[in-house]
C-alpha cells in the first residue's frame, strides 16, 4: 500500500481538481439536456480501499440504483455511479418532474434517466482525468441496475475480473432549491492501471 499512501499524500489536491472540473462539466451538460439549471456542490473526492467501497453508500445489503461502465484505453478499469433508493427518487422529481408515486418501483423511463445522468457524470469526470493525464481513457456503453451494492460491485469482478485494491471516490452532490442530493462516483482502475496513473501524475511506483 505504500503507493497507495504517497498517492493520498501527494496527488490528492490535483484529484480534486479533476472533481471540480468534472462537476462543472457534468452540470453544464445536464442543464442542456434538461433545458433548466442544474447547480452541483464542490465535490468531495478521496482515495480508499476497494473493501471500504459498498460502506460509503450505506453497506453491502443496501439497495441502491448504480449505473455501471467499463473504462477502456491506456488505463482500464470499472466506473460506478451509486446512488441511494430516497436520492434518486428526489432526483427524478426535482431534476426531471418524473417520479412516479411508489417509492418501491421504477419505470423503464426513470431507470434510463437515471441512467442518463449516471452517464454524464462518469463521462464528464473521466473526460477530466484523461485530459489531466493525456491518456486515452474511454467510457462503455452504460447500464443501469436497482440491487444491493454488494452483489452490484460483485458483477463488475465477475464480469471483468480482478479489480484493483483502490478506488477514487467522488461525492456529487446536486443542489435544487437550496436542498442537497447525494450521489457517489467510484472509478477502480484494474490492477496495472493505478501505476499508469501514478506515474501520469508525477508519482513513480515500485
Amino acid at each position: 500500500m505504500s503507493s497507495f499512501s504517497r498517492f493520498k499524500a501527494f496527488e490528492l489536491d490535483v484529484l480534486k481538481e479533476v472533481g471540480n472540473i468534472g462537476a462543472g462539466n457534468a452540470a453544464t451538460a445536464l442543464s442542456r439536456l434538461l433545458d433548466k439549471p442544474v447547480d452541483m456542490a464542490v465535490p468531495k473526492v478521496s482515495l480508499l480501499p476497494f473493501e471500504e467501497v459498498a460502506d460509503r453508500v450505506g453497506g453491502s445489503e443496501q439497495v441502491v440504483i448504480a449505473v455501471y461502465l467499463r473504462v477502456e484505453g491506456d488505463a482500464p478499469g470499472n466506473m460506478f455511479f451509486i446512488i441511494q433508493e430516497e436520492a434518486a427518487k428526489r432526483l427524478l422529481g426535482q431534476l426531471i418532474s418524473l417520479a412516479s408515486e411508489d417509492p418501491d418501483s421504477y419505470s423503464e423511463m426513470e431507470m434510463s434517466a437515471l441512467c442518463e445522468i449516471g452517464n454524464i457524470l462518469a463521462g464528464s469526470y473521466l473526460s477530466s482525468l484523461a485530459d489531466l493525464t493525456q491518456l486515452l481513457m474511454a467510457p462503455s456503453v452504460p447500464s443501469v441496475a436497482r440491487d444491493m451494492a454488494g452483489p452490484i460491485l460483485t458483477y463488475g469482478l465477475m464480469q471483468y475480473g480482478e479489480m484493483g485494491d483502490s478506488a477514487l471516490l467522488i461525492e456529487t452532490t446536486f443542489l435544487e432549491d437550496k436542498e442537497e442530493l447525494e450521489g457517489h462516483f467510484f472509478l477502480i482502475p484494474d490492477p496495472d492501471s493505478f501505476s499508469k496513473i501514478f506515474k501520469a501524475l508525477g508519482v513513480e511506483t515500485e
